[in-house]
């Protein structure tokens, strides 16, 4: 799975004990964000797929993402979990930004352990 630079964002992508690890790194400003994101989460879904590996999203070193960057991760979290695909995102708690961003996305939480939030 190659990494995604796109403009001022890059997500580095690293194996980590059964899990495609995928760390974004700069700022997610793109006017239309999943016309970049959508068809590398599509090749990063069927690489995890293929793998059988689950997905983890490291939030901690990104400065930023606009709420059209939050619509996408919606996105990627309805798909995953409809394709059975365990994701987590991982972010810094301790950046008020990032707190309020994350805690929004806890109503995708369910019992069924596919979607998990964590704080770094």
């Amino acid at each position: 799975m190659d990494d995604l630079k796109s403009g001022d964002l890059t997500i580095e992508v690293a194996d980590a004990d059964g899990a495609i690890k995928c760390t974004w790194r700069g700022k997610s400003n793109e006017r239309n964000p999943p016309e970049v994101l959508r068809p590398w989460f599509d090749k990063l879904l069927a690489e995890a797929t293929e793998r059988k590996a689950s997905i983890e999203m490291h939030f901690e070193k990104i400065e930023h993402f606009n709420s059209s960057t939050i619509t996408a991760l919606i996105k990627l979290i309805q798909v995953c979990r409809k394709s059975t695909l365990k994701l987590v995102m991982v972010y810094d708690q301790s950046l008020k930004w990032q707190r309020l961003s994350f805690d929004a996305l806890r109503v995708f939480e369910k019992n069924d352990e596919l979607f998990h939030l964590r704080s770094a």
